[in-house]
């Protein structure tokens, strides 16, 4: 009898613990299915990952670029290698509340490769492996009042992830505009986004402040500020997007040191309906305008002795066209950009310019930095083919062209006028979604 006790314990035991396992694993299948429905209490896992095999066929003589992704990289070198790897987690808390994690891993500048330096940079470890940081870490209270809802925690900002980039369509091939520069595309703080007719959802706008340091502990006691608002026309054929965004970076009674970027955004999509836009099929064609007020920023040094304090503007364009070969299997894309960091150049007054906001002036390795070329104008070109042998998955071939062109009258050698030219061909995949 105790045997028999003792067994159908065991058994009991097993069963409880066999039946505990399948109603954990049919949760999960479960959660992960009815996220796409919204349901309370449900979650997904998604990512994507997009990388190259590459061969630099110029390089620019100075290491200009401010910090692209083959700054710094010799003439002919040729390597396999990821730029970006993504891992998300979406998780319905209840019908009114939704948490969203990313974790992200973004081989963002090239670590090793400058002349001289041994020192990991971009997102990788000291010993110069690539390692996952939290991008996107947020909770997000919908419908706080009719039409929009309140985001806080670490989430994207309104400077282009939102919409700019969904246009552009490629961002495995290259940033916009405003993000090669380095305008946040996430920071921890808190956000309103909506729309003003929420049953068409045709004009909408977000609103955001921010500690403006992206992933990094605030360092500071100022604060980003962002917004923009946008409209669709033509049955959502149609976007325009006006943005603006503020940040005092220094106030002292002796330096008012701040940068103010208003952008405009232009598009339109032959494939969006009613419902929204579809920009990865159809005909896309967009322009991207921007002026960034640089206040205080730039120490421009005399010919006649001393140094001036200059305010300035950056500013770029960006105009793209990308469409269907072969509906949903082969599409192509073409892209065009042109930057001036500095609009003040006077060869007859100054003879050298220092500029103090990051990713508006030159951070280049060698060279210019040191002959106090950083004024120089790029040319950004990129054009290829993008083969889907099945839905989210892409095999892109294309041309990476980026010119540099100084703006000073005592020029340096081939800093009057040189490039970084890369050959690629790009993969890029995407699951759970």
């Amino acid at each position: 009898m105790r045997k028999n006790l003792i067994r159908n314990s065991v058994l009991f035991f097993v069963l409880l613990t066999v039946f505990s396992v399948s109603t954990s694993a049919q949760y999960l299948l479960n959660s992960d299915t009815a996220f796409k429905a919204g349901s309370a209490n449900s979650g997904r896992i998604w990512g994507y990952a997009f990388g190259d095999a590459y061969y630099k066929a110029n390089s620019d003589s100075f290491n200009r670029g401010n910090g692209n992704q083959y700054s710094g990289i010799p003439k002919n070198r040729n390597a396999f290698a990821f730029r970006r790897i993504y891992l998300g987690y979406d998780y319905n808390i209840s019908k009114t509340f939704s948490a969203e994690l990313l974790l992200a891993a973004e081989d963002n500048f090239p670590a090793g490769n400058p002349p001289s330096s041994a020192a990991a940079s971009g997102d990788q470890l000291l010993n110069n492996k690539l390692a996952f940081y939290i991008k996107l870490a947020n909770l997000r209270w919908k419908n706080i009042f009719n039409g929009t809802d309140l985001v806080v925690g670490q989430l994207s900002t309104p400077t282009f992830a939102l919409l700019s980039e969904k246009m552009w369509n490629y961002r495995s091939v290259e940033r916009t505009i405003t993000d090669i520069r380095r305008t946040p595309s996430y920071d921890f703080g808190a956000a309103l986004q909506g729309t003003f007719d929420p049953k068409t959802k045709n004009f909408g706008y977000n609103v955001m402040m921010g500690n403006g340091s992206s992933a990094k502990p605030e360092a500071d006691s100022y604060k980003w500020f962002y917004g923009d608002v946008y409209g669709f026309f033509l049955d959502k054929k149609l976007v325009v997007d006006l943005y603006a965004d503020y940040e005092r970076l220094a106030w002292t009674p002796t330096w008012h040191h701040a940068r103010q970027m208003s952008k405009i955004y232009v598009a339109y999509n032959s494939a969006a309906t009613t419902k929204g836009i579809d920009p990865g099929n159809g005909f896309t064609i967009g322009a991207e305008y921007f002026v960034n007020n640089l206040k205080n920023d730039w120490f421009a040094t005399k010919a006649a002795g001393g140094v001036d304090t200059v305010t300035a503007n950056a500013s770029g364009l960006s105009l793209f066209v990308h469409g269907d070969i072969i509906p949903k299997k082969l599409r192509f894309f073409v892209r065009y950009d042109i930057y001036n960091p500095f609009n003040k150049i006077d060869n007859t007054k100054y003879t050298k310019y220092v500029g103090n906001t990051g990713n508006y002036n030159d951070n280049s390795y060698v060279g210019s930095t040191g002959n106090g070329d950083v004024t120089y104008k790029q040319q950004f070109f990129t054009t290829g083919l993008d083969f889907m042998p099945a839905k989210n998955v892409h095999f892109i071939p294309n041309i990476w062209y980026n010119h540099y062109a100084t703006q000073l009258s005592n020029s340096y050698g081939k800093a009057t006028g040189d490039n970084d030219l890369v050959f690629r061909l790009t993969f890029h995949y995407v699951f759970g979604k």
